[in-house]
């Protein structure tokens, strides 16, 4: 196991072009840590969904500063006239912004208007949530998701630590799937070894075997011990970390 409490995108092998971020636990905060680290390495870096998602703070939309719920961005079109930002102008080393097509009634975003793989041509790196989780630490997934564009080149799986060991009907997003795939029921506990149990299930079905997996909130873990469980359980190599915000 590789613990980090930084350079993520260097522990997670993050190579150019799309890359999803699935699971539950710190997916936002993983979005916005590795496109700052992208971005101060020199990259060009975008920051989307392929579903739903709340903006990223603190990261520009459209590089102006027009309030985020102006009218959305068409390909093809300035934000504004005269508008120089990233996505109307080309751009430059070392940047980042967001994409997406903001609704104003949940200010959350979806997917950008653009398809992935054109903008992937445009930026370094496109960092795109990929399923939602109703901010529980751990989920289980249905049929249609997480929605992985087909150009991906890296997938990043975050599991939430805070959830392993308390009843899964309070942790786990979608806790039927969950117990469905490990045998157990809702009033067990989420162990280190059911988590793997369905997470090895669902890198399967979803034919995901070169997904890197980041145990993200190990701070919240009152059983150290718990991280090395999920590791051998898993039988793969994660990255054990505890991200902020």
């Amino acid at each position: 196991m590789k613990t980090t409490s930084g350079n993520l995108a260097s522990a997670l092998k993050i190579e150019p072009g799309i890359t999803a971020i699935v699971g539950s636990g710190g997916k936002s905060t993983l979005l916005k840590t590795l496109g700052l680290e992208l971005m101060r390495a020199g990259g060009r870096v975008l920051l989307c969904t392929t579903t739903h998602m709340f903006p990223v703070a603190g990261v520009p939309w459209d590089g102006s500063s027009r309030r985020l719920d102006a009218a959305p961005w068409k390909p093809g079109t300035l934000h504004a006239p005269g508008c120089t930002c990233e996505a109307c102008a080309g751009l430059v080393r070392g940047s980042i912004c967001q994409a997406g097509v903001l609704d104003p009634e949940t200010g959350k975003l979806s997917a950008p208007a653009e398809p992935l793989d054109q903008l992937a041509q445009r930026f370094d790196y496109v960092l795109a949530e990929a399923d939602g989780s109703k901010r529980l630490p751990l989920k289980a997934h249905a049929a249609w998701e997480p929605v992985i564009p087909a150009a991906t080149a890296n997938v990043v799986w975050v599991v939430g630590a805070s959830g392993l060991g308390k009843p899964v009907a309070k942790v786990v997003h979608r806790p039927e799937l969950f117990c469905e795939r490990c045998g157990c029921e809702p009033t067990d506990a989420a162990t280190p070894e059911r988590v793997a149990m369905v997470l090895n299930a669902e890198l399967q079905m979803l034919n995901l075997d070169n997904a890197r997996i980041m145990l993200n909130q190990v701070d919240t873990l009152s059983d150290p011990t718990m991280a090395d469980r999920f590791e051998t359980a898993l039988d793969r190599p994660i990255v054990a970390t505890s991200l902020q915000g």
